[in-house]
């Protein structure tokens, strides 16, 4: 009996089934995952190099950019590589340990992205509604604080959820139906009672990312209020343009991650096929569409990417 006990508690290995229904087809879905997964490795390396390289790029706006670029990594690198080895290689066991690390830093990127969009939020108000204060307000002290706030809240809210799934006995199957361990999806599995893992999983991200979304939102409507009492209107066009950026990278990041944490909650006539597939655009896309889309809207980024590929051929 100690050790089924034992056992139940270290399960070894789960088994990551990719997405149910569409089995025969994982070869060629893995082709545009790979493809931008490449794409957000680029993207998010390049703008790395350029901010850390360029000092004319250290400044608060592209610091949070960085970060932004950084977490993206985490988030499609945590998950990617093991779905394209599900889909290519048929490597669908994960170990126990292995799928708590994955859990950790997917969700842990996640609330780290919805943060750092709000210290951008923060950032975009200083700089528009108090362009005289804002060297001031961001100084880079200050930046530290704030990059240590955000990591620090992230981490203490995910935490928890490792020590609740790891707390749980396995002792029925230990198939996931999913290409990555995410906490309800593994919490399920367990034979026990995983009330407290449901309601902190819904009650805790939907209260972080509704008051983040609630602050990004007040910040807005104070940024645009300050933009069309702007005299000038190349002024107000280049201050549209940057909060132009930063609204398409909210939508793209808060719309799947929202509809993913209500479809565990509410979603039980959604079919599991589309939500799975739905769940791995979330950590794909987004990595690489934000490098993208801040290399188009930002004049700055936009020259030094330019510069960058043109030097590089000229050599």
């Amino acid at each position: 009996m100690a050790t089924l006990n034992l056992t139940s508690f270290n399960p070894g290995s789960f088994t990551l089934v990719g997405i149910p229904g569409l089995e025969q087809f994982h070869i060629w879905i893995g082709v545009p995952f790979f493809v931008i997964y490449l794409v957000a490795l680029a993207g998010n390396g390049i703008l790395l190099y350029l901010i850390t390289m360029d000092h004319s790029l250290h400044e608060p706006m592209f610091f949070f950019l960085s970060m932004l670029a950084s977490a993206d990594l985490i988030l499609c690198t945590t998950c990617v590589p093991k779905t394209l080895g599900i889909f290519w290689l048929k490597s669908q066991k994960i170990t126990f340990p292995g799928c708590l690390t994955q859990m950790f830093f997917l969700h842990f990127s996640f609330f780290l992205d919805s943060a750092i969009l709000l210290g951008m939020a923060f950032d975009r108000y200083t700089a528009i509604c108090s362009p005289l204060r804002y060297t001031s307000v961001l100084t880079p002290r200050t930046i530290v604080k704030i990059m240590v706030g955000i990591v620090g809240r992230s981490f203490s809210v995910i935490l928890p959820v490792v020590f609740l799934v790891k707390r749980l006995p396995f002792c029925r199957s230990r198939i996931i139906p999913h290409t990555y361990c995410e906490h309800i999806g593994v919490a399920r599995l367990a034979c026990a009672d995983i009330s407290i893992n449901i309601w902190y999983g819904f009650a805790v991200p939907v209260m972080t990312i509704i008051s983040d979304l609630i602050l990004i939102g007040i910040s807005y409507s104070l940024i645009l209020h300050a933009v069309f009492h702007l005299s000038s209107r190349d002024a107000r066009q280049k201050a549209l343009s940057t909060c132009g950026s930063h609204v398409s990278v909210i939508i793209i990041f808060y719309t799947p991650a929202m509809f993913s944490v209500l479809t565990h909650r509410f979603g039980h006539n959604i079919s599991l096929t589309f939500h799975i597939m739905f769940a791995n655009l979330y950590v794909a896309i987004p990595p690489a569409l934000n490098p993208i889309i801040y290399g188009v809207k930002t004049k700055q980024i936009r020259d030094k990417v330019i510069l960058f590929f043109f030097s590089k051929r000229m050599q």
